[in-house]
């Protein structure tokens, strides 16, 4: 059987090789699982949990698996060192998975602190809409790998707002568009759409806009998605490889 741990860090970069000169290919936010493959004194080789995705991390002290009760539904959610708001000791990103151990006013308490209940849903939660929450990472700019409040890439955008209405959905852009069955043709392209280039993506917000963390512009913006296509088609030399419906 697999033993899995919790990551009980913040952010916590997966590097393609074990050195931080290496590439950082996505990142675990607050309460992902993961399991090791290889260990050695300053590093771990280990797959995380919820993608299958592959890498390494330093070699820290790491939690046996944590089952979760709630998750983040804000951009951050300041974490307290007592039940009210007079001392922060650290920020959790969107999505980030808690267990509650306690209860008091307006104030759950987890393995890391205390933390504002309005901040947090139930796991069971779910949307209508997945992606109703998407503008709160409007202007974040962009960073190859993130998935957070401090950085966030174009796969991850997609990722975190699907995971965190429990569905499943590859890390990278190349991964969900084979995922994804449904093709739509550009002129019946509508609001929750995805669209895709070879290793880019964007999330149709109606039939004229789309949202992407376009490295380019170093952000999450809002464009035209015919602006959009022109302009990766001029500047990048691609085309639109596939639109998919969920």
């Amino acid at each position: 059987m697999t033993k899995y741990l919790t990551n009980n860090f913040s952010i916590l970069n997966l590097y393609k090789k074990p050195s931080i000169k290496s590439e950082i290919v996505t990142q675990m936010i607050f309460g992902d699982s993961f399991s090791i493959s290889k260990r050695s004194k300053k590093w771990l080789k280990i797959k995380i949990k919820e993608d299958g995705y592959k890498g390494f991390i330093k070699n820290k002290d790491f939690p046996s698996f944590l089952k979760p009760t709630h998750k983040i539904n804000t951009l951050k959610s300041k974490v307290y060192k007592f039940p009210n708001k007079r001392k922060v000791v650290y920020e959790i990103s969107f999505g980030s998975k808690i267990k509650v151990i306690d209860k008091k006013k307006n104030f759950f308490r987890f393995s890391r602190g205390w933390i504002n209940k309005n901040d947090v849903k139930p796991v069971s939660y779910k949307e209508k809409n997945p992606f109703s929450r998407i503008f709160i990472f409007k202007n974040i700019k962009y960073k190859w790998g993130g998935k957070s409040f401090k950085g966030i890439d174009c796969s991850a955008l997609i990722q975190i707002f699907l995971n965190f209405n429990n569905k499943f959905c590859p890390r990278d852009a190349k991964d969900q568009v084979k995922f994804f069955k449904k093709n739509i043709k550009l002129k019946k392209i509508r609001k929750n759409d995805i669209i895709y280039w070879k290793g880019h993506v964007a999330l149709a917000l109606s039939n004229k806009k789309l949202i992407h963390a376009y490295g380019p512009m170093k952000k999450t913006v809002v464009m035209g998605i015919n602006q959009t296509i022109n302009r990766i088609e001029e500047t990048a030399k691609l085309k639109v490889i596939g639109i998919k419906r969920l």
